[in-house]
């Protein structure tokens, strides 16, 4: 019988345990020891895996794992089944209960850091090495700044936050409580303003700062300008992806997605629940209205009202774009019809 192995920083529970901290159905042995999560084609003897893409129940037959998460009604009878209306959800406290946050860095101020004399840091927080807290700076307590992370004059880190090695946080910033950023971020950096003048491209001086809401997640390699004049703003539970470029002025509201190499001009505004795709470009001073999805690729060049669904570039209402692709697939067909209609002599 194969041993179990503990995965490095997971914890062991029953899965009965699982069932009962998930609020999930258990069909099957209450007493497996689950010490890891993995795919459901990867996974191993002592591993849980989910399924919420029908895609992968192909893999499910095969696959090793010792349980799995399902929905209500995908048969499973060789496996024990953690059963949940939302398995994606439910395998997302999983992996909170297996694999527990740590401090990734001792409480307290690395002796390498170099803390301005008017800066506040809270007793609770813990700066590791080569950090920099510039003059009237805060940070609050619980917050960890991982390593080399600059805080700017007067700017403010809240509570229980975690930022990664390379983060910098411009003068005047603002970041909440419960926020990650990700290392190589900049929050702060100058919106891009050039007025023409006789003698070239004169810069617009940028004095605004940025705003950031509590429960905030800002992926790695992003760019976030400060207002020209006043805040950028990222509102409460908002979810930003890798390399994403978000210009000046811009406000976004709550609990939306910007998903990886997204881009957004100076002074638009997106409200809540908004979910723009992979490669979406918005020109600037538009209105992006509350729960409105941009499919990937997509050029919004005009404002948005709620509740739509736009593809395409430029973007259109889905069912538009969808009509419009199916009928610039036709067009080779079209154009020799219309050749063969153009070679015939007239009567």
């Amino acid at each position: 019988m194969s041993t179990l192995k503990r995965k490095s920083n997971s914890i062991c529970v029953t899965l009965g345990e699982l069932a009962e901290k998930t609020q999930s159905e258990l069909s099957g042995d209450g007493g497996i020891k689950i010490s890891g999560a993995a795919p459901v084609d990867k996974a191993q003897t002592g591993d849980i895996t989910f399924i919420a893409n029908p895609r992968y129940l192909v893999h499910l037959p095969k696959t090793k794992a010792s349980a799995v998460i399902l929905d209500k009604d995908t048969p499973c009878q060789h496996l024990a089944v953690l059963r949940h209306s939302n398995p994606y959800l439910t395998f997302a406290r999983v992996i909170d209960i297996l694999y527990p946050d740590s401090q990734l860095v001792p409480q307290g101020i690395d002796s390498s850091t170099i803390v301005d004399e008017s800066a506040e840091v809270a007793p609770a927080a813990a700066i590791g090495p080569l950090c920099h807290i510039k003059d009237g700076a805060t940070v609050g307590k619980g917050s960890q700044l991982l390593s080399s992370v600059y805080v700017g004059k007067d700017a403010s880190v809240g509570e229980n936050c975690l930022i990664y090695p390379g983060v910098y946080i411009m003068d005047g910033c603002k970041v909440g409580n419960n926020v990650i950023i990700h290392s190589s971020t900049v929050i702060g950096s100058d919106g891009f303003g050039f007025a023409e003048s006789p003698e070239g491209l004169k810069k617009i001086k940028q004095v605004g700062w940025v705003e950031i809401g509590d429960d905030v997640e800002i992926g790695s390699n992003c760019s976030v300008d400060r207002g020209t004049m006043g805040p950028t703003v990222i509102g409460r539970g908002t979810k930003i992806d890798n390399l994403v470029q978000i210009a000046h002025n811009v406000e976004i509201g709550n609990n939306s997605i910007i998903v990886s190499q997204v881009g957004i001009s100076g002074s638009t505004r997106l409200g809540n629940g908004v979910i723009l795709a992979g490669q979406v470009g918005i020109i600037g001073h538009l209105d992006i209205g509350d729960g409105v999805r941009v499919g990937a690729q997509s050029g919004v060049a005009k404002s948005i009202p709620a509740g739509k669904t736009v593809l395409g570039s430029p973007a259109h209402d889905i069912k538009d774009s969808l009509r419009i692709e199916a009928a610039l697939s036709r067009l080779p067909e079209l154009l020799k019809r219309v050749k063969k209609l153009e070679s015939k002599k007239p009567d």
